[in-house]
């Protein structure tokens, strides 16, 4: 099994570390091997950021591939841009939040979930990327729960104080996707 994922949005909001978490996670805590391939606009905090991870059970022959079996779009620019590369049937993961406007694609599934409303209600900005890591990943179960919390808990465990925002963070993603999954 092959995964292709891309995460895309503005810089700040945390796209590249989403990718870094589930690479990380899969790396780490899994025998499945993983890419990571980031992709930096001209500007870095407000403008353009994506990255591309893969996770397969076997070697990897490319970076990216042609086509993505999940898309998560993070901002409307990216609605605008990405949903070409989705391959028919793929996931498309929206923060609705600040996306709007129609889906440009009929043939694929949408997992729309307000991450940066429920950010801010949590009283941080800085993880609705996390949250959406929940959404992903209690939606596609590409990786157990546990090995991407351990991952999160890795890779923050300098900022002790900041980790039961981030879990709690992750678990209110994973509800959503979960619910999502079973809709």
């Amino acid at each position: 099994m092959e995964t292709n994922l891309l995460i895309a949005g503005f810089g700040g909001q945390g796209v590249m570390m989403l990718g870094k978490l589930i690479s990380s996670a899969a790396c780490d805590n899994s025998d499945k091997d993983v890419t990571f391939f980031p992709s930096y606009g001209a500007e870095m905090r407000g403008g353009t950021a994506n990255c591309f991870v893969v996770i397969a059970d076997e070697e990897i022959g490319t970076p990216m591939g042609d086509e993505m079996d999940d898309l998560i779009v993070m901002n409307g620019p990216s609605l605008e841009k990405f949903p070409p590369s989705l391959k028919e049937g793929g996931t498309l993961f929206i923060n609705s939040s600040i996306v709007k406007g129609d889906i440009p694609r009929g043939d694929v599934k949408v997992v729309a979930a307000p991450v940066t409303e429920m950010a801010l209600s949590m009283g941080n900005a800085k993880v609705l990327n996390i949250i959406m890591l929940g959404v992903y990943v209690g939606y596609t179960q590409v990786l157990p729960a546990e090995q991407v919390e351990k991952s999160i808990l890795s890779m923050l465990g300098k900022k002790a104080d900041l980790i039961p925002l981030n879990k709690e963070a992750f678990a209110k993603g994973l509800a959503i996707g979960k619910e999502a999954r079973a809709a």
